[in-house]
């Protein structure tokens, strides 16, 4: 086992965030994710980065070899001496350092980094050529899970283009075809059945990702009732219904039932059923587009918080095809839907293999 301070040197920069340049020749390390970049360097080598506050602090982790420079407060391991690697430095070094930060931290939160708390992190390390062969095929998962976020977005920014257009105009652009206007409030419904009997139903709320999601879940197991709430005020699901949080219904807390029934979630949320003439999963799918958020935007009210209360939502307005169409745009979203489930999954399981061989291969 070896402190950092001791096989390696940690320095913080000497730059500013409106140092950045546009297309500057060197890479310039921020307190954030984002590499921006600078004509000037302070460094020519081999380094590892993160910063000392900020957005992510004690999670943002940067591999460079060359010539770089980097913020005020953003820290620098370097010099690292013979015998240690950087990479393998880097790998163990990313993986454990938050998990310490927080140790260390006297809240659950972490604010700023300390230069001890890196350079007094003890990493072990077995021989250099093990050392070579480990962080070579830490390496491969790493950029395999990089590769595997970009498939992500790249699907997440496909499916957006073309939800864009279908909501837009339709499958049949090309053609001729009149707007069909309709208010959301000609299309939906109120629906408001309360747990009037305090029924022990499974406790749900509505997640911005997710959609529905029990408490028992997300809070650990514990549901509604076990932390004292009144749950008689709740409100029944029932197949087929949707649910909006009418504070939260901007940043997407909203979700479709589809077969989930005979549950309970807060009376705060805002509970609806569709009519005959548009398809649930083509409404769900456009309640989900940068099209519909803007149109909250434009109808929230509040002073301190905005709120976007049944009233408000039965305003807006959506442009609505056939029932044939409906089907046949939500199916193809649905397929967009699908995908990026599965390749979150691989996504998932890269990640665990990457932690279950450091937790095995580093005790």
């Amino acid at each position: 086992m070896k402190k950092l301070g001791e096989i390696a040197e940690v320095k913080t920069g000497s730059k500013d965030t409106q140092n950045k340049v546009d297309n500057g020749m060197y890479p310039f390390f921020v307190r954030s994710n984002t590499i921006e970049k600078i004509n000037t360097y302070s460094y020519d080598g081999e380094a590892i980065l993160t910063s000392g506050d900020g957005v992510g602090v004690g999670k943002n982790f940067h591999y460079i070899n060359g010539k770089f420079d980097f913020h005020q407060r953003v820290y620098s391991i370097r010099n690292f001496k013979i015998g240690y690697d950087g990479k393998y430095i880097y790998n163990i070094f990313s993986e454990k350092f938050y998990d310490r930060v927080i140790r260390l931290s006297a809240k659950n939160s972490v604010d700023s980094v300390r230069m001890n708390m890196i350079s007094e992190m003890k990493i072990s390390f077995p021989m250099f050529n093990e050392q070579l062969k480990i962080a070579s095929f830490l390496t491969k998962i790493g950029d395999r899970i990089q590769t595997q976020k970009k498939i992500i977005e790249d699907l997440h920014i496909t499916k957006k283009e073309i939800s864009f257009k279908l909501f837009k105009e339709g499958f049949n652009s090309s053609e001729t075809k009149k707007e069909n206007f309709q208010k959301l409030g000609d299309l939906t419904y109120i629906v408001s059945k309360k747990n009037k009997e305090n029924l022990k139903l499974p406790v749900y709320s509505i997640n911005n990702k997710k959609g529905f999601l029990s408490q028992a879940e997300q809070f650990e197991g514990i549901d509604s009732d076990e932390r004292g709430y009144d749950i008689s005020l709740y409100k029944i699901i029932e197949k087929e219904t949707f649910a909006y949080n009418p504070a939260r219904i901007n940043v997407g807390s909203i979700g479709y039932s589809r077969n989930l029934e005979n549950i309970i979630i807060s009376s705060l949320y805002v509970c609806f059923k569709t009519t005959d003439a548009v398809d649930d999963e083509f409404l769900f799918q456009y309640l989900r587009t940068d099209i519909f958020r803007k149109e909250v935007l434009r109808n929230v009210e509040g002073g301190v918080r905005d709120y976007l209360f049944y009233e408000n939502f039965s305003r807006i307005k959506i442009n609505l095809p056939d029932l044939k169409e409906q089907i046949k745009i939500a199916k193809l979203l649905s397929k967009f839907d699908e995908k990026i489930t599965l390749e979150n999954e691989l996504l998932i399981q890269y990640v665990n293999q990457k932690k279950y061989l450091l937790q095995n291969l580093f005790v």
